[in-house]
């Protein structure tokens, strides 16, 4: 047997990028001796990102990635710097693809245009830096906000076929011999 050249259908678990956490930093200058709270928030994780293209007619690239993971948000910096968002993992399907939740079988959306997008699996929101505790009372917070995880599932995606053509007769009236002279397939 052959390597498959056709693929409708591929289960895939996505993974969103977690949230990077908040920073504890206190703002350190020459002439401020106290300085308040400075910590930056994370970055937010990257998505897992369904996109249409109109060149591919297969499933066959999706079929044999089986975990796809988006990078995670960056931790935030010093002087309220927010920390890189995580790259997004874009998966390129073709056009009457249909998305469904494998667990739940929710259907996510549907891929009609060409760079169309579906999310699959958000990211995590980035964590708040010390600065966002600061109060009259607590003037420095030594405690951050940890990032969100991100979204994690499996999914499946079909492959909606038109047919082009279609054979219509009696049963034993020679469809299959008609189909199978013509392509070289073994009906």
């Amino acid at each position: 047997m052959g390597r498959v050249q056709f693929a409708d259908y591929a289960k895939i678990y996505v993974t969103g990028g977690d949230g990077g956490p908040g920073s504890v930093h206190f703002r350190r200058e020459k002439y401020v001796p106290k300085g308040g709270p400075d910590g930056g928030d994370g970055g937010d994780g990257g998505d897992v990102i369904l996109k249409g293209n109109e060149q591919l007619n297969t499933l066959l690239d999706l079929r044999y990635r089986k975990y796809v993971n988006a990078k995670d948000g960056e931790r935030g910096g010093p002087s309220k710097k927010k920390g890189k968002s995580g790259k997004d993992e874009i998966l390129e399907a073709p056009l009457g693809c249909v998305v469904y939740d494998a667990d739940t079988k929710e259907r996510l959306g549907e891929i009609t245009e060409h760079e169309q997008e579906i999310v699959v699996a958000q990211g995590g929101k980035g964590g708040l830096g010390n600065w966002h505790f600061r109060s009259a009372t607590n003037q420095t917070p030594q405690h951050a906000q940890d990032g969100e995880e991100g979204e994690e599932r499996a999914i499946e995606i079909e492959l909606k076929l038109i047919a082009d053509v279609g054979l219509v007769g009696f049963p034993n009236a020679g469809k299959s011999t008609l189909l199978s002279t013509m392509s070289g397939a073994k009906p």
